[in-house]
This record gives C-alpha cells, sequence and structure tokens, in this order.
C-alpha cells in the first residue's frame, strides 16, 4: 500500500486535529535516515521531536526490548515492583547535575514529568505559584498549557486553564534589545517580584534552551541569576530539560553548561531511545516531601521502556554521544555560516541548532520558513519550524547520523535557502 492510499486511510479515521509535517508514511527508519512505504529515503533532521537520539531501532534498544518483552510487558510498579524501574531511577540520579541526594519518580511523557514537578514543588513549599517564561512551551494537558506561551495551535480554544501560572520575560538576545543575561534576569524578577512576590512562588520552571518557543539560548548569566533569585525566595528551580537532555546539546544536560544544578529536572524524549519515558529527578527532601501514592499512574515506567532507556544510556555513554552531539554542531553551523540573507541568527549547541528567518526590517518572515522547510521535504530532507513567531527552522538530527547523511542534509538544506 502507498502513501496516497494510506493517507486516503487516514482522512476517513483520524481526527483532524491530529496533524503531520509530511502526507508520506514511514516503511523504516534506521541512523539518521527514515524510508517511506513508497521506497522514498528521507534524511532525518527531526528525530521525532528530538526522540531518536541514539538512531531509529537502535541495536542494544531493540535486543533490551525484545528481551524484556519476554519476560513481562507489565505490572505497574505501584502494584508489583521491578528492577528496571529502579535502575533507571539510579541512572538518573548518577547522571543529572548536583552532588547532593537525589530521587527520581518515571512517567510517560515530558507533560507528564512537568506537571509532577510542579505537584512536587507545590506540596513541598506549601504555596501555590509558578513561574514561567515568554515563548515557553510545556506540554499540551490543561496545566501545561497553562505554563506554555504559544497560542497556535496548543492552547487556542481550549481553556480555561489551570490558575497561578504567572509569566516572565525571556532573555531572548537577538529580539530583546541586547540585553545582558544579568540585565535580562533583573528585568524578569521585577516581574516576579511586583506581580506575584517572592513568598508565593512555588517553582520557576524554564528551559535551559527553549524549544517549541524558537531554540531560544538565553544570555549567559541569565539562568544562574534566575537560579540564584528562586533559592534566596525558597522557590523550587525546575529545569525543564525534556528536548535539551541526555547528550543532546553536548553535555548530558543543557544545566551543565553554566554550572546549574536544579532542584528538579524533567526528561523525557531522548532517554527512552524511542519508547515513551519520562521522569523527574531532584533533590530528595523535595521528592520525598510527597506522602506515598501521590506520585504515580499505571503505566509510569514500564517495564519495556525501562529497559530501552537503560540501552539508550548504555548507547550513549559507548558512543560518545556528547562529542557526537558538538560534532554535528560544527556542520551545521560552519554550512549555514554562508547562507546567504534572510537569516537573523544561527543559535544552539551540539545537535540542537536553529536559524531565525527575517524579512529586510528584521521582522520575523514565517512565510519563508515555511517555504524553505516543504522545499526540504520536498527533496527528501526532514525537517521543522517552530518560534513564537514561527520563523526558525530547527534542526535536531539523531546523534549517530553519518557525516556523509549530515552533508547530504546540509547540501538540500542550502538549496532550499538560495532558492
Amino acid at each position: 500500500m502507498n502513501s496516497g492510499e494510506l493517507h486516503q486511510r487516514r482522512l476517513a479515521a483520524v481526527a483532524k486535529g491530529v496533524g503531520s509535517v509530511v502526507d508520506s508514511y514511514v516503511d523504516h527508519a534506521a541512523g539518521g535516515t527514515i524510508t517511506d512505504v513508497d521506497g522514498r529515503e528521507w534524511i532525518d533532521f527531526a528525530s521525532g521531536i528530538a526522540v531518536t537520539t541514539v538512531g531509529n531501532s537502535a541495536p542494544k534498544v531493540v535486543e533490551a526490548v525484545r528481551a524484556q518483552a519476554e519476560r513481562f510487558t507489565h505490572t505497574c510498579f505501584m502494584v508489583a515492583p521491578y528492577e528496571s524501574y529502579v535502575a533507571v531511577c539510579e541512572q538518573l540520579i548518577a547522571l543529572t547535575p548536583g552532588t547532593f541526594a537525589k530521587r527520581a519518580a518515571l512517567f510517560n511523557s515530558g507533560a507528564e514529568a512537568v506537571e509532577n514537578a510542579v505537584k512536587i514543588a507545590r506540596h513541598a513549599t506549601g504555596r501555590p505559584a509558578v513561574v514561567v517564561f515568554d515563548h515557553a512551551y510545556h506540554g499540551r494537558t490543561n496545566l501545561t498549557m497553562a505554563l506554555t506561551a504559544k497560542n497556535m495551535p496548543y492552547k487556542h480554544r481550549f481553556g480555561p486553564f489551570a490558575p497561578e501560572v504567572y509569566r516572565a520575560p525571556m532573555s531572548y538576545p537577538l529580539r530583546d534589545g541586547g540585553l545582558s543575561g544579568a540585565e535580562a534576569a533583573r528585568r524578569a524578577i521585577d516581574v516576579i517580584e511586583k506581580q506575584v512576590g517572592g513568598s508565593n512562588v512555588a517553582a520557576v520552571l524554564i528551559e535551559p534552551i527553549q524549544g517549541e518557543g524558537g531554540f531560544v539560548v538565553p544570555a549567559q548569566g541569565f539562568l544562574p541569576a534566575i537560579a540564584a533569585w528562586a533559592k534566596a525566595n525558597g522557590a523550587v528551580f525546575v529545569a525543564d530539560e525534556i528536548q535539551t537532555g541526555f547528550a543532546r546539546t553536548g553535555r548530558w544536560f543543557a544545566s551543565e553548561d553554566e554550572g546549574l544544578e536544579p532542584d528538579l529536572i524533567t526528561t523525557a524524549k531522548g532517554m527512552g531511545g524511542g519508547l515513551p519515558i519520562a521522569a523527574v529527578t531532584g533533590r530528595a527532601e523535595l521528592m520525598d516531601a510527597v506522602h506515598a501514592g501521590g506520585l504515580g499512574g499505571t503505566y509510569g515506567g514500564n517495564p519495556i521502556a525501562c529497559a530501552a532507556a537503560l540501552a539508550a544510556i548504555e548507547t550513549m555513554r559507548e558512543l560518545d554521544l556528547c562529542r557526537e552531539a558538538l560534532r554535528i554542531e560544527a556542520r551545521i553551523k560552519g554550512a549555514l555560516r554562508d547562507a546567504g540573507p534572510g537569516i537573523a541568527e544561527v543559535r544552539g549547541r551540539g545537535a540542537m541548532i536553529a536559524a531565525e528567518m527575517v524579512l529586510t526590517d528584521g521582522e520575523p518572515d514565517p512565510t519563508r520558513a515555511a517555504a524553505v522547510s516543504k522545499a526540504c521535504h520536498d527533496a527528501g530532507l526532514l525537517t521543522l519550524t517552530c518560534g513564537t513567531y514561527g520563523n526558525v527552522l530547527r534542526f535536531l538530527p539523531p546523534l549517530v547520523i553519518s557525516d556523509e547523511d549530515l552533508d547530504r542534509g546540509l547540501a538540500i538544506l542550502l538549496r532550499a535557502l538560495r532558492t
């Protein structure tokens, strides 16, 4: 059956609210490529939105999933626990920044991890308010829609949303008048103190590099200043590392770039090797403040997903994927250096790179970003757009992509930009 036939079946069966970037239907994928049912190969600069960090069907992940499925597929850790859940938590405790005592809990998705981080912070502090930032994206559930800044397509007509969520200005070096990190932090803190009050804040939640908001990298000094304010005011500093975590930015976690030690870290996406698993990891006194039964869920830390996560982490270590992310960064930034006019900034770290498209007056150019992305798709390169204004091209290749496939993809991208 070809993609056209499958698409007709989709139109008759799948809700229109579920969108897709392309109309081709996948048959198989490996490394840095995807092949559709028509035999067409795509170079993958999306990784399922930063999920297939170790590549699709990575050998160790496949082997671990097969072995676990033969033993048992589900018991619910809250009913009958198992070793792999504990092992994943041990790995998270060892890998996340911070030398303090930690605990971890496992969930299914990034949005679920964020919701539970908020629950933990509110329970531990006894406070209601959560501070988030302009351009933020944290999920599609009711609470995480409230935390997310962008209306379309995430929030439009889905309200009312959860209360006690407050938004502060983000450090966005391209668009905030050249403020330093310290200056941008003072601006944000002033808003928080005036509109919320430090004694009411349970959690300050931020992506160290924003994802859907445009791969915005805050100016140096912004994140440490916000973290220091949170500590001084008894608020929980939560780093949303769902997209940035697990070697994506050239370190295990993007927080490490400025020496941050978040009180809580949320993770998902790349940690599962393609299977759904998420986590909250953080200070033991915060994690353990919640009463027994207050955290969990039927599928959280499913044994097959745990096996996949352990295999993915082992693969990341063995292949030194932090180093590979820096290799990818150098090649993408090098290629985009001569990409021509219309790109205001190339930014990001590791294999999380973006190009912001603008008009001659510096205003966002979402039309060109969409056109370039479509031209890439037509030529066999899977790319994504993002940004509050929809004008940012984002590149998230698997960290195992070969130089050959990476360069083939970049050649397609450059042709699309120039035409």
